[in-house]
């Protein structure tokens, strides 16, 4: 069980959402204190840089940078790892991008299913050195760095292909969601999911969204 802090721990909200990060400063607890927020990759890193928290929490999924998302966000700064840990906030679920976060520093992954009191509690323990994960989620990480390294390594490949949005797009579509649905999930235009379709498939040289159904769930995608 974690310790109440002697002090609050400060925390940076990197998300592209205003609303949500409003709602996760909201229903976070009285032992963490927000001091910063940002929007995308290069803000994110700067923000982190010049207030150096305790704990940054970040979706995996940010615009900006080279496409890298919050996994970028990490690795950019990589030289604050001594003191400042990094908690991904997502609505994925999916084994890539827990992967990929962990994969360069980051210390847990949980979903946006969870609650205020959760949540505040997995900052407290990342901020103490703990590795939190939401439930299911650390069998992604074992099977990533243990005897499943390799599948998700060829994973990581041919994903390597596709921007961080387009890779939003793929699994929602490869889910069976409509492109009207996907389009709302992700505030995007219903031409803008259509562009990404193109594009994702182009790039994965598949023909239709069936075979993209069947390519992400022959990897554990969906």
């Amino acid at each position: 069980m974690s310790t109440v802090p002697n002090a609050p721990v400060t925390v940076v909200l990197v998300d592209d959402h205003a609303l949500v990060r409003a709602g996760v400063r909201a229903c976070l607890g009285e032992v963490v204190r927000v001091v910063g927020e940002a929007a995308d990759v290069e803000q994110g890193v700067a923000v982190v840089h010049q207030l150096r928290p305790a704990v940054v929490l970040l979706d995996v999924h940010l615009p900006g940078g080279s496409g890298g998302g919050g996994a970028e966000v990490v690795t950019r700064c990589a030289d604050l790892r001594e003191e400042t840990r990094f908690l991904a906030l997502s609505v994925s679920d999916a084994a890539e991008d827990v992967v990929s976060v962990i994969r360069v520093g980051a210390r847990g992954y949980v979903t946006k299913a969870i609650d205020g009191q959760a949540l505040t509690a997995a900052v407290v323990r990342v901020a103490g050195g703990d590795a939190v994960f939401s439930p299911r989620l650390a069998g992604f990480v074992l099977d990533a760095f243990g005897t499943g390294g390799a599948d998700v390594a060829t994973t990581d490949d041919e994903l390597d292909r596709l921007t961080a949005r387009e890779r939003e797009v793929m699994r929602l579509i490869a889910r069976g969601y409509t492109y009207r649905e996907t389009a709302s999930e992700l505030f995007i235009s219903v031409k803008t999911v259509e562009t990404h379709v193109s594009a994702v498939l182009r790039k994965l040289q598949l023909s239709n969204r069936n075979e993209l159904t069947r390519w992400a769930a022959d990897r554990r995608l969906l």
